[in-house]
């Protein structure tokens, strides 16, 4: 049984980030996974280019982490998204912005920040056990005490980043909730974030069309990003955005031209007055689309009634949509969710309750949109968790 001063239980961006700053203030430090290889849900992460953060100011972040991110100010005066941009730099790992300030590796491979993680951790003798699944963690006295299913690790500090529930083929089973709940910490009720939604659209119609800077809104709730029609209904960051908000049983609206006015919109009908309506708004919007929206509409502008006009513009700016439910838990992108924040101690990320036990990434009651910012969330609270805090 060899001791540690620090354990970490979880392989992914958190984990990783956690074991390198851990070690980086000279801690003897082992991290533990249960898959083969490590980062197995970061490599799916930005159509497998790995979207490793986002390069928005400060306020833009945490308005990007609509799930308890003013808890992260202390986290991110730390370590924070100019510091990932630095921390890959430094090791040769050029980064580039694309549109939404979304932040990939030049390569367009999540390999490439998952062996760049790697890579330090080794440089600065960091134990990897992979394959290790923990199966009960105790305290007896002042160490930890894990024990896989013919091993026995202890330490006098241990981190838990093992994800939420979402995605349970990458390895997130909720076992770093259960840990929580051993040690008497409250976790709040999990559900799926970053959810495509399933509504009662016209589904096999409009089955593939992608739309760039659509707007989304449910009540206060306003999303302009891009939107994808899927066969059970929308997808996309606009829709997984608006999950946070719906559960089902919700009408929201779709604006497909936000970026004009209906007093511009209905300029551009009498300009083309004489055109075929759809071919008028194929000029817009993509044909299939176009097509839809000319439902029930006479072939020609200049046929439009005052009130069928109105009727049109309302459908393309404000289109009632009615959610029917959104996805699993398990088919979600996000676990909303997780260890209580009040339980934890914001500067460092340790139970407030147990001495040496702390929490960083998903597993927390922390969810961000996608576009790098639940990543973003992870590597920082990694960092703080694993940093000594004199």
């Amino acid at each position: 049984m060899t001791i540690y001063d620090t354990i970490i239980i979880g392989g992914g961006p958190a984990g990783m980030m956690a074991a390198i700053s851990s070690a980086t203030y000279g801690q003897k430090t082992l991290l533990l996974d249960k898959n083969r290889r490590l980062g197995k849900k970061l490599a799916g992460t930005g159509g497998g280019r790995c979207n490793v953060t986002n390069c928005g100011t400060l306020e833009e972040l945490i308005a990007g982490i609509p799930g308890n991110g003013r808890f992260l100010y202390s986290v991110f005066s730390q370590f924070d998204n100019q510091d990932i941009i630095q921390f890959f730099e430094d090791r040769g790992i050029k980064l580039k912005e694309e549109d939404h300030s979304r932040m990939f590796p030049t390569t367009d491979k999540s390999s490439t920040i998952i062996q760049g993680l790697v890579n330090e951790m080794k440089r600065l003798g960091v134990t990897i056990l992979t394959q290790t699944e923990i199966v009960s963690v105790k305290r007896p006295e002042k160490l930890f005490v894990l024990k896989s299913a013919d091993q026995t690790f202890t330490a006098p500090r241990l981190i838990v980043t093992t994800g939420g529930k979402s995605y349970p083929s990458t390895g997130s089973t909720g076992f770093g909730h259960d840990i929580a709940r051993h040690f008497k910490l409250e976790v709040t009720p999990l559900e799926a974030a970053e959810s495509p939604l399933m509504t009662d659209f016209p589904h096999k119609r409009l089955q593939g069309i992608s739309l760039d800077d659509v707007t989304l809104s449910y009540k206060k709730h306003v999303i302009t990003h891009d939107l994808l029609f899927t066969h059970f209904g929308l997808s996309g960051p606009a829709a997984q955005r608006l999950s946070s908000f719906v559960s089902g049983g919700e009408t929201i609206y779709l604006d497909v031209l936000p970026l004009k006015t209906k007093q511009e919109l209905e300029a551009f009908l009498e300009e083309h007055r004489d055109k075929l309506l759809k071919n008028a708004l194929k000029l817009l919007l993509p044909e299939r689309l176009a097509e839809f929206y000319c439902d029930n509409f006479p072939e020609k502008p200049k046929q439009l009634s005052h009130k069928e006009r109105e009727q049109l513009l309302e459908k393309l700016k404000n289109m009632p949509i009615s959610v029917t439910g959104k996805m699993s838990l398990p088919k979600s992108f996000v676990t909303k969710g997780g260890v209580k924040l009040t339980e934890i101690n914001p500067k460092t990320l340790e139970s407030k309750k147990v001495p040496g036990l702390h929490f960083a990434g998903e597993v927390l009651d922390i969810n961000g949109h996608t576009g790098g910012f639940n990543i973003t969330s992870a590597l920082c609270t990694g960092w703080v968790a694993g940093s000594l805090h004199f």
